[in-house]
């Protein structure tokens, strides 16, 4: 018996915090496009295979656990139509957060998409790559495959009934960062062009960008990051922050006015709690209300009608 108990207290010792599991696929009915079917630009720097992360450092959000997809190498985009009732044309192309080590693929993406089909916006999630690489311009690779990614939704949009001039991107902290590099770097792509998708513009035609990371440099009194050269060209732009996010709000603040001083028209909303992190998921805290805000903006914006 003490060996046996020996034993399994060494097995526990010796067992991960962060356990491997299956990899994570979408809901069927959704079509989903490998976006390097050659094979994705750039170095592998992935660990392992693609897998979930599970542990009890991994906290909950609203009570909920978080699917988060860790190691991805093989980018994808995932379609998610509005109903045919209140199917507005417009979509977006959605940017799920993680620090660029994982990404919050169901409370920033699957849960995203569900809320976009509600208001009647059709919703492409991508699943973009994450093996420990790091913001633009320290790793080209998540900015490659969100400017394929825009391209390819493009492509199709008559087969997916949505129009091509009423894209936009939608990104959650690291996620947010994305957002605001793609919106400031779509006059050219940084990978040899692949297909047609590769000839269509990658500029967003709105982005709404919440509790964004990275923007502001906080190391250096929180400079704004040189690596997004804002400029007229960005799209009309919806940001969120709260004032006690460990991430800092200056990130929201310093990109806002950098838009305003650019010309660029922008709305951003700044509450005193909220922390990061909690995707649309609704709590008592008043922050979690902004998706209410962010479909007004988009009626005031003409993408919805006004």
């Amino acid at each position: 018996m003490r060996r046996f108990l020996f034993t399994l207290a060494t097995l526990a010792l010796m067992a991960p915090a962060v356990s491997a599991q299956a990899d994570w696929h979408p809901a069927p009915g959704h079509p989903t496009l490998k976006l390097w079917l050659g094979g994705a630009p750039g170095p592998d720097t992935a660990a392992g295979p693609e897998h979930l992360l599970t542990g009890p450092e991994y906290h909950e959000v609203a009570k909920r656990p978080v699917t988060r997809l860790a190691d991805v190498t093989a980018p994808t985009i995932t379609f998610y139509a509005a109903p045919h009732t209140n199917n507005s044309g417009a979509a977006v192309l959605v940017f799920p957060g993680g620090g660029y080590d994982y990404l919050a693929i169901d409370l920033e993406g699957t849960e995203v998409c569900g809320w976009l089909n509600s208001i009647g916006v059709n919703c492409v999630l991508l699943k973009y790559r994450v093996p420990h690489t790091g913001p633009y311009p320290k790793s080209a690779e998540a900015l490659e495959d969100a400017q394929r990614a825009m391209g390819m939704v493009r492509e199709h949009a008559e087969a997916w009934h949505i129009d091509a001039h009423r894209i936009g991107v939608l990104g959650f902290s690291a996620g947010g960062y994305l957002a605001a590099a793609l919106s400031t770097h779509a006059r050219e792509r940084l990978y040899r062009a692949v297909d047609a998708a590769d000839g269509v513009s990658c500029r967003p035609d709105f982005e709404m960008v919440i509790y964004p990371g990275y923007l502001s440099v906080a190391e250096k009194n929180f400079e704004f990051n040189p690596a997004i050269p804002v400029s007229s060209a960005v799209p009309p732009t919806f940001l969120v922050q709260a004032e006690d996010d460990p991430v800092h709000v200056e990130n929201a603040i310093d990109y806002f006015m950098k838009l305003k001083q650019a010309g660029v028209p922008a709305e951003l909303h700044v509450y005193t709690h909220g922390g990061h992190g909690y995707g649309l998921r609704r709590t008592d805290l008043p922050i979690t209300g902004w998706p209410d805000l962010a479909e007004t903006w988009l009626h005031t914006i003409g993408l919805l009608g006004r």
